[in-house]
């Protein structure tokens, strides 16, 4: 059987991602902005589920913390 979870977790956080990613463009927040566009391609380049899921809740949270 075909374990789906990575496909799902990409999913939830390039939503997020795209969420950011308008929000910075339309706010002209520049963390925002690239933190959305991040968090939109990584799940290419990440194929565990638990790497996966640490390297979304950084990127989530790295605007926050951007001066």
């Amino acid at each position: 059987m075909i374990d789906t979870t990575p496909l799902f977790v990409g999913l939830v956080f390039s939503s997020l991602g795209l969420g950011y990613f308008i929000y910075g463009r339309r706010q002209q927040r520049k963390p925002y902005f690239y933190s959305g566009l991040a968090l939109m391609l990584y799940p290419y380049l990440v194929t565990g589920t638990w790497p996966m899921v640490g390297v979304g809740v950084l990127l989530l949270a790295l605007p926050r913390f951007a001066p």
